[in-house]
């Protein structure tokens, strides 16, 4: 169950305890839509039905925010409004106003809701409270907004904000690519996206490219910088870092999947979360470290 995408936070406070975090989220568990409901949203066992609401694992936690949302496509909710005004234009006599065409819609919308398809999705969330990261599998800032949201709305005095490094991940990445070098106990691999200046720049992306060539150094001398560069880390992890700190595509290497068959228990959710949970409690510090440290830091 590795993440596949890193949107990380750092804890500023946290009170909870595994017991009295679950206690507060089963308060808020998901729960079906109901009549005209298009959304609903709740917590929900991040490892599956008849689970604990918290997946606990020493002082590692694990939670999920279900969102279940009803199917209702713009081209059915169409089909039957035409059909309506249809029958209604014959009744009265003429065609149906905008006003009216806009209450046939709602009225078809109200008929069809209770009846629509819903379709369930859920996005894990680890708190690693030794290191006082929260760190949630999402692609994007969307998906980790709606868990930021909930999670305030659960938990009273629970305070996160986003990493700042010293150096931003911009700069660092292009230093990386222009230099041919990575820091220490990482190397570049043969991604990367570099952008020019401006709403109207220019961008260049390589995929499976070498980076080591002159005509990525022309690009970033030419005023480019790396927004996105694919990075491995001791030959461990691979993953791409994104310009605002953000790791996504992350993969375990052959030496993480040799170990986990070689670590394996009856129960493999378990064996993966362990084992996740131990290397990027390593590979985060040393994002941070690499981009020279967290600002504020005090420890």
């Amino acid at each position: 169950m590795w993440f596949k995408n890193l949107v990380v936070y750092r804890l500023n406070q946290w009170n909870e305890t595994a017991a009295s975090l679950a206690e507060k989220l089963s308060r808020r568990a998901l729960q079906p839509c109901s009549g005209l409901d298009v959304q609903s949203r709740g917590w929900v066992s991040s490892k599956g039905d008849q689970e604990p609401i918290v997946h606990v694992q020493g002082s590692q936690l694990l939670i999920a925010l279900g969102v279940e949302k009803k199917l209702l496509p713009a081209t059915v909710i169409n089909q039957f409004t035409k059909a309506r005004a249809a029958e209604i234009e014959d009744h009265q006599g003429y065609k149906p106003g905008r006003k009216q065409m806009k209450e046939i819609k709602e009225a078809v919308i109200d008929d069809l809701l209770p009846r629509a398809f819903a379709i369930r999705r859920k996005t894990a969330v680890w708190i690693d409270p030794d290191n006082r990261f929260l760190v949630i599998d999402a692609a994007g800032t969307t998906k980790a907004d709606e868990v930021v949201e909930f999670l305030h709305k659960t938990l009273e005095g629970v305070s996160l904000s986003f990493i700042k490094t010293q150096l931003s991940p911009s700069i660092a990445m292009t230093a990386w690519l222009m230099g041919g070098e990575a820091p220490v106990n990482f190397t570049i691999d043969q991604d990367c996206e570099l952008r020019g200046r401006g709403d109207a720049a220019a961008t260049v992306r390589y995929v499976r490219h070498a980076l080591d060539d002159d005509e990525v150094r022309k690009h970033i001398q030419s005023g480019k910088e790396a927004t996105r560069l694919g990075l491995t880390w001791h030959e461990r992890i691979s993953f791409v870092l994104h310009e605002n700190l953000q790791l996504k595509r992350i993969a375990p290497l052959d030496i993480i999947k040799e170990q986990a068959k070689a670590d394996a228990r009856d129960d493999q959710f378990d064996s993966d979360f362990a084992l996740m949970t131990g290397e990027l409690q390593r590979l985060l510090p040393a994002v941070i470290d690499a981009l020279g440290g967290e600002v504020g830091d005090s420890r």
